[in-house]
């Protein structure tokens, strides 16, 4: 897909490096220490378990091929790739000379027994040191959708899973992960000796570990990021990588119904939300994915309009009470549920809210997949549950028409684009984050810490 100029100069601004000390160059060794808020249920690329920082599973399990700074794809563990007339079939060839962690030989075979689990509507044919892959329609973003890090090539051996990534997993348990460098890694060895990551901390855990000298790299919130920079911390931030939004758990059935989810949207104010609850760590928004992305988000109102909500009301009945569900252990989001349902008490929506059980609507926050906007999107749909997006094809007009026909169902109401961003100890060189909030572990180095 071709975006223009400026869209492009606005997505590389969004990558942020790590300030480097001139006069000390890059050498080996050392363990980097991390800590996360999510526990990931397990660490196999294609399981929906898969939790933690974006990009985490990188390091161990690679794809065929990966997205850079603009999300075009680039070479991979694959290093050629080519389509038939239609893009229904795509032929990619396979890197010589890479093993698995346990020794075996990365193969076609292995290529094809990995994607098959993680994708049953593929046709996948290994041939020689080629793999082709058979869609059931078009699939113009099929490369950009192959380096989602769910498509990480993995080889099992019993309860042992193999990757081909420049760190091995040593030890892993839903608490914790240490990964050491692989020695025989296609592309060089890492610097780092190894990564240690404690899972299961609160952003204010977490800072604690920072503050006392016990982590390197941890998560911010998105409402602590203006704090952590002015308290003087090393802050690396994406631009919006994840989407707040309100998704109903099916469509209106009525009219008024209709008419009732509209004004909800016209009155949630979510210039306060991000400006009071968020600290700015945000932006308000009408759509599902961010203008970085696309190119046309600024084009969709973002609501808040009294008056227009009024006029709303004035055509549909007074709704029944519905159910507002959130994450019970994220105070952020019952602050910011709490206020939602004030802004709908404002209009006449009576809103209860619920941390449990089954619920008419959810606050949710879901992180973006890819820097490819029509993966993105169909990504995001299935997180959130909601109908596959159809592109007629591959530009940005067919985008916007799926993005416009997904918001006109009414089952999402997208509120706020949020940043994500870490802080890191200043010894801490290379650390890089997508645009999409995906860091970049491979090349990180650590140098001597001043005292």
């Amino acid at each position: 897909m071709k975006r223009t100029c400026s869209i492009l100069l606005a997505a590389s601004s969004f990558l942020w490096t790590a300030p480097v000390v001139a006069e000390v160059r890059p050498h080996y060794g050392g363990t980097l220490r991390v800590a996360a808020k999510e526990a990931p249920g397990s660490l196999d690329p294609g399981s929906l378990a898969v939790t933690g920082p974006a990009g985490l599973t990188r390091v161990v399990f690679e794809t065929l091929l990966k997205l850079d700074d603009h999300g075009y794809p680039q070479s991979g563990l694959a290093t050629s790739w080519q389509a038939e007339p239609g893009n229904q079939r795509w032929r990619f060839l396979l890197r010589n000379g890479v093993s698995f962690h346990d020794g075996a030989i990365i193969d076609a075979n292995a290529v094809a027994a990995s994607l098959r689990a993680g994708n049953p509507n593929w046709k996948i044919v290994p041939d020689g040191n080629t793999v082709t892959i058979e869609t059931d329609a078009a699939a113009p973003q099929l490369p950009a959708e192959l380096a989602l890090e769910r498509n990480g090539i993995f080889r099992r051996a019993g309860n042992k899973m193999s990757g081909t990534g420049p760190f091995v997993i040593a030890q892993w348990d839903p608490r914790h992960l240490s990964l050491k460098a692989n020695d025989q890694y296609w592309a060089g060895r890492p610097f780092l000796d190894s990564i240690e990551i404690d899972f299961g901390k609160d952003y204010r855990e977490q800072l604690t570990m920072f503050d006392l000298g016990k982590a390197d790299v941890i998560e911010i919130a998105p409402e602590n990021i203006h704090r952590s920079l002015a308290e003087g911390r090393t802050v690396i931030n994406s631009e919006a990588s994840k989407l707040m939004a309100l998704v109903f758990a099916e469509g209106p059935k009525s009219e008024d119904e209709a008419h009732a989810r509209t004004a909800l949207a016209m009155s949630i104010d979510t210039t306060a939300i991000n400006n009071v609850v968020l600290q700015g760590g945000g932006a308000p928004t009408g759509t599902m994915l961010p203008n970085w992305e696309t190119g046309y988000a600024f084009t969709f109102p973002i609501h808040g309009g009294a008056e227009n909500v009024r006029q709303e009301r004035i055509q549909g009945r007074r709704p029944p009470p519905l159910t507002l569900g959130y994450e019970a252990s994220d105070p952020t989001l019952r602050l910011i549920a709490e206020r939602i349902l004030l802004n709908a008490r404002d209009v006449g929506i009576t809103l209860q809210l619920a941390s449990t059980g089954a619920v008419d609507l959810h606050l949710l926050r879901t992180p973006l997949s890819s820097s490819e906007p029509h993966v993105a999107m169909s990504e995001l749909a299935k997180a959130l549950q909601l109908p596959e997006p159809k592109f007629s094809n591959s530009s940005v007009t067919a985008l916007y028409s799926a993005e416009t026909s997904l918001l006109h169902t009414q089952r999402v109401i997208p509120l706020i684009h949020l940043r994500s961003a870490i802080a890191l100890r200043a010894n801490v060189h290379d650390l890089t984050m997508l645009p999409s909030g995906e860091w970049q572990l491979a090349n990180i180095w650590l140098s001597p810490e001043k005292p």
